[in-house]
């Protein structure tokens, strides 16, 4: 755990030092090598601009190149109260509680099938069983794009339900469901796989011991398949989790960009990065990469406990089998 949270600890400290470097680079030099003469060129706001004349147009159309040397030193050297600021803007805390809402609201889901499907896959034989693994594993095999493309095929106002979904005013498509719906479908194999292989490697001796015992449905499964699955369903649910805050493809083809309603706090970084914010998207990005820090120490932390137990488990396990 300590050398996996130094090696964590020291990329950051990589990446920080690479990022502070950025604002030092040549940028003058490339731009005179590779760049037009410098009298199609003039000077815009810390910009070069190029400018372009398009055929019958009077006036000519500048094209943005070359970001100036002032957005990195904007993102880096203006210190933690423009970065603050820059969090403070509506669109950006809307877009982080967008994200939270969307991965809250798909996890009890995600949760309920995980449980349900790999109990049902390690513990019983039936027909079907090959179908439901490997629906399972089908957005493993689609790209998102796809999966995101198909939800409009299906809820879009051309789409299979459009139309009966606009007379009775239900909106899906570029809307928070539709985001729900596609955050749901990429997100749901992973508590599911996870724990499929978990419950075949312990059996079901333990749950027919119980039942002989006279112990209900419930019963069986809150005190003996639960206590012994907790560790794997946390680390299914943390792995969902991060899936689900930082899903960009299918969310992005649902969700419209609406400012402000539909966009998640990745489509928000790609907005402000496509509008030359360094800053805005600058601190939208290092929320997400919190996120991710998250993520790892906590995935560490759980496959230390689970491997702790285990170890223990076979050490109290190994004198009766000899």
């Amino acid at each position: 755990l300590a050398l996996k949270l130094l090696g964590a600890l020291l990329f950051l400290s990589a990446v920080a030092m690479w990022l502070s470097r950025a604002a030092d680079w040549p940028v003058e030099s490339l731009v005179a090598r590779w760049a037009p003469p410098p009298s199609d060129f003039i000077d815009v706001k810390g910009q070069l601009v190029h400018l372009r004349d398009e055929g019958p147009r009077d006036d000519p159309v500048p094209l943005v190149l070359v970001h100036g040397e002032d957005d990195a030193r904007e993102a880096l050297a203006q210190g933690v109260p423009l970065y603050l600021e820059a969090l403070k803007e509506p669109e950006t805390r809307s877009a982080i509680w967008l994200t939270v809402a969307i991965a809250l609201a798909v996890l009890p889901f995600n949760i309920i099938f995980g449980v349900a499907a790999a109990w049902a896959i390690a513990k019983f034989e039936f027909k079907g069983k090959s179908l439901l693994i490997t629906l399972i594993d089908l957005p493993f095999a689609v790209s998102p794009v796809v999966a995101g493309l198909v939800f409009i095929l299906l809820f879009g106002a051309q789409g299979t339900f459009g139309t009966w979904l606009s007379e009775h005013d239900i909106k899906i498509i570029f809307a928070v469901p539709g985001m729900i719906l596609a955050t749901l479908f990429i997100t749901f194999p992973f508590i599911a796989r996870e724990l499929i292989p978990l419950m075949q490697s312990q059996g079901k001796d333990e749950e027919e011991a119980a039942v002989s015992l006279g112990a209900s449905g419930f019963q069986m499964f809150w005190r003996v398949t639960l206590p012994n699955i907790k560790w794997g369903l946390l680390y299914g649910v943390i792995l969902s989790n991060a899936r689900a805050m930082g899903e960009f493809g299918a969310v992005s083809v649902v969700s419209g960009h609406i400012r402000g309603e539909t966009n998640t706090l990745p489509l928000h970084v790609e907005i402000l990065y496509n509008e030359y914010n360094a800053i805005g998207a600058f601190a939208a990005a290092s929320i997400l990469a919190l996120l991710a820090l998250v993520t790892l120490v906590a995935k560490t932390i759980v496959e230390w406990r689970m491997k702790k137990e285990t170890d223990m488990l076979n050490t109290v396990l190994a004198p009766e089998k000899t």
